[in-house]
């Protein structure tokens, strides 16, 4: 469970609204995220999830309230400012060039050049790059390293997703937001990716994970946010929220046995 020690916190919002029209996606959204926190976000099909992490990175505008990312705040910010502080994420479809080696879909993700690189190219032509240096790093967190000569195509999705998590590491960010890396996973394969997702902490990544998969958000995540219609109904430890009669009723529903067996399967091994 992460710690609430306000001055541990990487990214708050307050009272984070947004509205299409006379829609009201996102309403009143309250979160905390910690440093070195493994936080998760659910609902239902609806809820405002993805709108909500939009919202976050700059992608669509908050109608309403305030968004604090490291000390300073970002929601008027454009996404690729934000992406610079430190805020990055995945996007549900993968996106990879099919026709480009592993480690070019990274390098070419990661590669931002700036006019100082010229005049450190020219003095020292052969500097190592930093981009390849964290696609390499990236790479190896997700245990992927063995796949930086191959193509997307000779991949399973399993493996495509975790290319796709690597190639938002490789911009070092101070805070991952994984939208629904999980979907069109099965079991075993997701499994696997939460494995290898719950690693990213020991790299320094705070992670917010949004995922309909509830074994995979009960199994890897320290604390965690429900939405429905657009506004929080419950947070807490995944047993908390496991329990939690508004849970049970919104999202979980018959669901809830077949995940706190699986949540207790994982624990026991």
């Amino acid at each position: 469970m992460p710690s609430h020690d306000d001055s541990m916190t990487l990214l708050e919002t307050t009272g984070l609204s947004v509205t299409f029209g006379g829609l009201h996606a996102v309403e009143q959204v309250d979160i905390s995220i910690q440093v070195g926190g493994f936080v998760g976000l659910i609902g239902p099909n609806g809820a405002g999830k993805t709108t909500f992490i939009d919202a976050i990175t700059g992608f669509v505008p908050v109608s309403e309230g305030t968004i604090v990312f490291d000390g300073q705040r970002i929601d008027d910010l454009a996404p690729d400012v934000r992406a610079r502080r430190g805020l990055t994420r995945t996007f549900q479809q993968l996106e990879l060039f099919e026709d480009l080696t592993v480690l070019d879909n990274l390098l070419a993700a990661a590669e931002n050049p700036k006019w100082t690189d010229m005049i450190l190219d020219a003095f020292h032509p052969g500097r190592a790059s930093t981009s390849t240096a964290d696609v390499d790093w990236a790479l190896g967190v997700v245990d992927m390293a063995d796949t930086c000569d191959r193509y997307p195509s000779e991949l399973s999705h399993g493996q495509r997703k975790l290319i796709a998590v690597a190639r938002a590491l490789a911009a070092r960010p101070k805070l991952l937001l994984l939208d629904e890396p999980a979907a069109g996973l099965d079991t075993t394969e997701s499994q696997a990716l939460g494995e290898q997702l719950r690693r990213l902490v020991e790299h320094d990544t705070t992670v917010l994970l949004v995922d309909h998969d509830m074994g995979l958000v009960l199994s890897v995540c320290d604390y965690i946010y429900v939405l429905d219609s657009g506004g929080v109904i419950a947070e807490g430890t995944p047993a908390e929220v496991r329990n939690d009669p508004n849970v049970i009723s919104a999202y979980l529903g018959s669901h809830a046995d077949e995940a706190g067996a699986d949540d207790a399967s994982e624990s026991g091994r």
